[in-house]
């Protein structure tokens, strides 16, 4: 399982700990080497649990251009239309938020081929991610993007109570294709997305969704359709 840039320097530093807490029991006796097997058994762990976290699975995105696929892995909160997005956008949209637990894959990924327009960095709190004052007053970063056809949107990788940083690989002026890589965020967290204009939602909240791969819905006839080879 391929593993996010992010994750090397943490895996390593385990799996070093893990290499020096084995060789420390095997190389004693008695209570230090039981305190040193013990401690190089819960490194294991943590070790084994930071693999899984940081993995990076390539993702193929389906339909077309209109077609807007799921920023993240996780489940459904809020699928809601006619919402005020007073902040970045500046109109109503229809949003979907998604919840990322800590077993979930943390890449998020661009949900609409287009341009990146602004990204708006903001320091904040750490509320639980599942919670609305999340959306508001958590750290959080936002993406806005602009279509081929024009349309704007934006979505925001937003921090939650365990996770403290976010990870942002998109600048203004650089160009994604769906599905494309940009970012990820540490532990659990929450995406947020903002579609205004004609949006045909084909989620509701409980579902479970894949960053790259699950269609959020559709833009009405907004771009032309046509079909993405993305795959990675």
């Amino acid at each position: 399982m391929p593993l996010a840039p992010d994750g090397y320097r943490p895996v390593a530093v385990a799996a070093l700990l893990v290499a020096l807490g084995w060789l420390g029991a095997t190389a004693t006796s008695g209570a230090t080497a039981w305190v040193l097997g013990s401690a190089a058994a819960t490194l294991t762990v943590l070790a084994l649990f930071l693999v899984y976290f940081f993995r990076d699975p390539s993702r193929t995105p389906p339909g077309g251009a209109d077609e807007l696929v799921s920023p993240a892995d996780g489940k459904v909160l809020i699928a809601e239309p006619s919402v005020e997005e007073k902040r970045f956008l500046g109109e109503a949209a229809t949003k979907v938020s998604i919840f990322m637990s800590p077993l979930d894959v943390h890449v998020n990924r661009a949900p609409v081929e287009g341009e990146v327009l602004e990204v708006h960095y903001n320091p904040g709190k750490y509320f639980a991610a599942f919670t609305e004052k999340a959306s508001l007053d958590n750290e959080q970063n936002a993406i806005v993007m602009r279509t081929g056809g024009g349309r704007k949107l934006v979505f925001i990788q937003i921090a939650g109570f365990l996770a403290r940083r976010i990870v942002c690989r998109v600048a203004p002026g650089d160009r994604c294709r769906r599905g494309d890589r940009v970012g990820m965020i540490k532990l659990g967290s929450r995406v947020d997305i903002f579609v205004p204009g004609a949006f045909n939602l084909r989620v509701k909240p409980g579902d479970r969704v894949t960053a790259g791969e699950t269609i959020l819905g559709d833009l009405g006839g907004g771009d032309p359709p046509r079909r993405s080879g993305v795959t990675g």
